[in-house]
């Protein structure tokens, strides 16, 4: 912990200050995810313990819907009248109750293998589970991805067995068709093999099955999902404009033409951009067991609680660590001295400071075994928040320190690497 070393902390230190702190998102210098953080809209409730949360974006959609809704429902029934407005706002939370199930499914699954599900969001183009683990076997995630596509279709049967128990061309019987149409949409929309959407993990469970690699699987069902995303570019306005979705055919031109267009614009960016994240956090996950504790940490050296700062780093320079544990008369380490505090001490006064007031004081969580490594490394990072952490070998001797920083950069360099 020389004079150079100061300096490059005291940039870091001014670098991330700029910044405002902030770390890619999972990396261990930020904050911990949470269920409940903010930006996750309004919570709704916790079916199984995951809570659902209704983003702002919903009330957009739930209004277009209402409004496109209810100009069918004028052409079909018009005697309603202004109430029509009601019965498309019930069909809107209708339609987005059975997304809620289809993601429910996903959940339900999920929680059967063990894998966290942070929560449900239903946002402006349906929603979407965030399980937070990758399935363990290419068939548990054929099954998982299967499933929603699944419950959507057995929703669509249900909404058609309703649909012959009561008379056509009224109000429920109206409500009902909507609601088997639009389950049986989402149904085949998902099952389509392209990632981020439940046919791509199918696809990937498949490819991983035949080859043994995950990552290949992944990269199929991404290039998949890109091409995927070309084609609804292109294609949906086509569609929509030659009659082949049984719609009357259209001329090209005016504001249908402007709507259509702008619809499969968004859809394709969402799927493109979903395949790429998708792609990125497989990759992410490849490189993920190189990050080990005993490779990231640093010597450390240990120092009586009452040591002068200038003295405790001559001795980490003479024995080459860059990090400081204060223990005890008994050589029981009590505390980390934190790498900022020794920054904000001018070399003039450091003789006089004593390294207790600098330190950190030492807590269980901020104690980790020198053989973590990958996710369940950053898993306790996350769960244990700090700037520095305390290594120790399986026999309770110290092995060094551990800087968060130090697994950020090494955390982002992981995100950088090309995949194999």
């Amino acid at each position: 912990m020389n004079e150079d070393d100061t300096k490059g902390d005291r940039e870091r230190e001014r670098a991330r200050a700029e910044r405002g702190g902030k770390s890619p998102e999972g990396a261990p210098g930020g904050k911990p995810r949470r269920s409940d953080g903010p930006g996750g809209g309004i919570l709704m409730g916790r079916p199984f313990g995951v809570p659902v949360y209704v983003a702002p974006s919903w009330f957009l959609v739930a209004a277009l819907i209402t409004w496109v809704f209810g100009g069918q429902l004028d052409r079909v029934l018009p005697e309603l009248g202004g109430a029509r407005y009601l019965v498309s706002l019930f069909f809107a939370v209708a339609f987005y109750a059975s997304v809620l199930v289809h993601e429910l499914a996903h959940t339900v699954v999920a929680l059967r293998y063990k894998l966290p599900v942070r929560r449900i969001q239903l946002q402006f183009f349906g929603g979407v589970s965030e399980i937070e683990k990758e399935s363990e076997t290419p068939g548990r995630e054929f099954l998982l991805a299967f499933v929603g596509p699944l419950l959507s279709l057995v929703l669509a049967g249900v909404f058609y067995g309703g649909m012959r128990l009561v008379e056509p061309g009224t109000v429920p019987g109206v409500l009902l068709a909507g609601l088997m149409i639009s389950n049986l949409i989402v149904a085949i929309f998902n099952l389509l093999p392209g990632l981020p959407l439940d046919g791509g993990r199918m696809l990937r469970a498949v490819v991983w099955k035949i080859t043994g690699k995950p990552m290949t699987g992944t990269i199929a069902a991404a290039w998949v999902g890109r091409a995927l995303a070309v084609a609804v570019l292109i294609g949906l306005p086509l569609l929509t404009h030659t009659g082949a979705l049984g719609n009357p055919a259209q001329k090209i031109g005016g504001t249908e033409t402007v709507t259509d267009a702008l619809l499969a614009a968004i859809l394709a960016a969402i799927i493109w951009t979903g395949a790429g994240n998708s792609l990125r956090m497989a990759r992410l996950r490849e490189h993920l067991p190189e990050l080990e504790a005993r490779a990231l940490t640093r010597r450390a050296v240990p120092v009586e609680a009452a040591t002068p700062l200038s003295e405790a780093l001559r001795r980490a320079n003479e024995s080459g660590a860059r990090a400081l544990v204060v223990v005890d008369g008994q050589g029981a380490p009590t505390g980390l001295v934190r790498e900022a505090a020794i920054v904000g001490v001018p070399e003039h006064r450091r003789p006089w400071v004593q390294v207790s007031g600098l330190a950190q004081d030492l807590t269980e969580g901020m104690k980790i075994s020198a053989d973590l490594a990958g996710e369940a490394l950053l898993d306790r990072l996350r769960a244990n928040p700090a700037t520095e952490y305390l290594v120790i070998e399986e026999t309770g001797e110290i092995y060094g320190v551990l800087s968060a920083a130090d697994v950020e950069r090494a955390f982002v360099a992981a995100m950088a690497r090309p995949g194999s």
